[in-house]
């Protein structure tokens, strides 16, 4: 395949493989961190709410649908269905990290929770910036703009994926 073929514009991919890039490098440290402390980073570990992951996982992967057919037609209830997924997902994740915090998990309590909520909140970051953008190309969507909008939003999902298993299953 050459660089021609790819779909979209070259400076989208090279936004999405800089940010995988990113997280990759997060987790990679994460994971080496985790080889000083192993049983340590499985009981910090435990303490997280696995069925929040799953819900969020569910939201993000539906969304990534909803931004394909909107790629696919270009057409705004594709993108504000994804939106709402990403608005939902931060819904999620915020009453995850307020049920942490009540029962102790802050950053400062383990490295394994310093890496947690550095890469989890990074990840929300990017969902909220793909929210912003899934909410802008609707009030035009054009093919190439929704196209742009739903890469982006698959790079949020492949990042979400990619933090599942060292952050929520590995232990």
């Amino acid at each position: 395949m050459r660089i021609d073929d790819l779909p979209g514009e070259l400076l989208m991919w090279v936004l999405i493989g800089s940010e995988v890039a990113v997280f990759a490098a997060g987790i990679t440290v994460m994971e080496a961190v985790r080889l000083t402390d192993p049983a340590g980073f499985a009981t910090a570990q435990g303490m997280l709410d696995g069925r929040m992951a799953t819900l969020n996982t569910a939201l993000l992967v539906t969304s990534g649908l909803f931004a394909a057919r909107a790629e696919r037609d270009g057409g705004r209830a594709g993108l504000l269905l994804a939106a709402l997924g990403g608005v939902a997902f931060l819904a999620v994740k915020i009453a995850e990290y307020t049920a942490d915090a009540a029962r102790g998990v802050t950053m400062e309590a383990h490295p394994f929770f310093t890496f947690y909520y550095l890469l989890t909140g990074f990840h929300a970051a990017h969902v909220i910036a793909g929210v912003v953008v899934l909410v802008l190309v609707a009030i035009r969507p054009r093919r190439d703009t929704a196209q742009a909008a739903a890469m982006f939003w698959h790079m949020v999902d492949l990042v979400w994926v990619l933090l599942l298993a060292p952050v929520y299953l590995l232990g």
